[in-house]
């Protein structure tokens, strides 16, 4: 039996790059609503354990499932896996909205634009529908009065806010953010993280891997510490950040404050 309330099951994944193996079987479920902080420090796997749900990288084992719909997986006969079903792959990822730390917005397209592109071509949502949808978005990220600007003419901070506004698109059944403000002036941190704690009220189902631990302890229902390809500790963000178990965990925390 699927739990009607899970958004996002990862069971024992496993990620190898050649003879570096870089996840070594985590497991992880997200419950809608759920905001779940990923800590860690560099080389832990945060991001590739991230890129690995949404089949950006395959996986080498383990399965993922959204909202109770397995992604089918094959062998690809060199020791790793690959989609069985390319459509099944393309519609799930449809729905699960990433947000990369490189913006990864197109700047041949105005901030509109890079907002209505996949709910027009990818979703089939008519383009006056698409439009007043996008808007409503653009007021709610602060960006409605640069829609028609391109990309290369925005801050980052406001690069990083369009490239939210797309991945609210699609109506995402969740979304992943990939270390969100790690690429933006220290100033500009703080236009992008009101965003996503705004977002995080609304109950949003977000996974969310960070360096900044005051947020996420703020935003979070749920932190987990990554180390060395594994869950070293795990549990509510009062737990983690105010008496974490684990040696690894209490020397990473102290190392930033």
């Amino acid at each position: 039996m699927t739990d009607p309330q899970e958004a996002i099951r990862v069971t024992d994944l496993h990620k190898r790059f050649g003879p570096l193996e870089v996840l070594k079987g985590i497991s992880l479920t997200a419950k809608q609503g759920d905001v779940i902080a990923i800590i860690g420090g560099s080389g832990s796997g945060k991001s590739t354990f991230l890129r690995c749900i949404n089949l950006l990288e395959l996986p080498t084992a383990g399965s993922v499932a959204v909202h109770g719909e397995t992604i089918d997986m094959k062998t690809d006969g060199q020791g790793g896996l690959m989609p069985a079903n390319r459509k099944q792959v393309e519609r799930i990822r449809s729905r699960l909205a990433m947000v990369f730390q490189s913006f990864n917005l197109w700047q041949h397209m105005t901030v509109l634009g890079n907002v209505i592109e996949v709910p027009i071509h990818v979703l089939g949502v008519p383009r006056d529908q698409a439009i007043a949808t996008a808007e409503t978005i653009l007021k709610r990220v602060g960006l409605f009065e640069k829609r028609d600007v391109y990309p290369s003419f925005l801050s980052g901070g406001q690069q990083q806010r369009a490239a939210i506004a797309r991945a609210l698109a699609v109506q995402p059944l969740a979304m992943l953010f990939d270390e969100p403000t790690s690429a933006l002036d220290p100033e500009l941190v703080g236009e992008v993280l009101s965003v996503i704690g705004d977002l995080a009220r609304e109950k949003r189902t977000m996974l969310l891997v960070t360096h900044e631990m005051k947020f996420a302890r703020e935003v979070s229902n749920h932190v987990v510490f990554l180390h060395n390809g594994l869950i070293e500790e795990q549990g509510p963000p009062e737990q983690v950040f105010g008496a974490p178990k684990s040696e690894r965990l209490k020397k990473f925390i102290s190392s930033i404050h």
